[in-house]
């Protein structure tokens, strides 16, 4: 992170895929440049897939900075879901090369961070930041999410996206628990191991 703090700067943070049996939770963090806004931003849960894949460039290229990180199938398991994704979200700040001066969080938990930060309830909604956040972090879980599909086109991972629809369920009960792709720590998964 460059030390010449952008003090006056704000930071919006969001998650993505805290919800989903399957693949890592990703988080992102974004400056955006007041002189060169993106039009169109709203909580990526709001928006259609095509909406959200033509924002995520003009984000990545009009924000003073940006960055993604995740947390694995494996840290998920062995923290826990929240803990799991405020690690991503400690990471992408971390990744910044920019040092904002508040970092602005979608929800009510903050990450352990050096610098001034605040959780803003309904934030993904209501502050251009987090939104582009959201918009971000759901477009690069998604595209793994893709990729995934493409080695295990069995459970539907294009469709559903890891969440437990009644199809990736019977899916799941169909072909097995991958190793590292499953959280096993998740009721539904964990009731299927115990049940081989």
């Amino acid at each position: 992170m460059d030390l010449c703090a952008a003090s006056g700067l704000i930071c919006g943070v969001d998650e993505a895929g805290r919800g989903p049996l399957a693949g890592p939770v990703y988080a992102a963090a974004v400056i955006l440049d007041p002189a060169n806004p993106v039009e169109g931003l709203a909580d990526s849960k709001k928006l259609s897939e095509k909406a959200r894949d033509r924002l995520a460039p003009l984000i990545r290229e009009r924000a003073l900075s940006w960055a993604v990180a995740s947390a694995s199938v494996e840290e998920i398991d062995a923290l826990n879901i929240l803990q799991a994704t405020l690690l991503a979200m400690r990471r992408a700040i971390e990744a910044l090369s920019l040092l904002p001066g508040e970092v602005l969080v979608d929800g009510t938990h903050c990450p352990r961070v050096a610098l001034p930060v605040r959780a803003v309830v309904k934030g993904d909604s209501t502050v251009a930041a987090i939104s582009a956040a959201s918009i971000l972090a759901k477009t690069a879980r998604d595209a793994e999410m893709l990729r995934l599909h493409v080695q295990y086109p069995q459970y539907g991972l294009d469709r559903h996206k890891g969440y437990p629809t009644a199809a990736h369920l019977a899916a799941l009960r169909e072909h097995g628990v991958l190793e590292n792709i499953y959280r096993r720590s998740f009721t539904p998964v964990r009731n299927l191991l115990k049940q081989t």
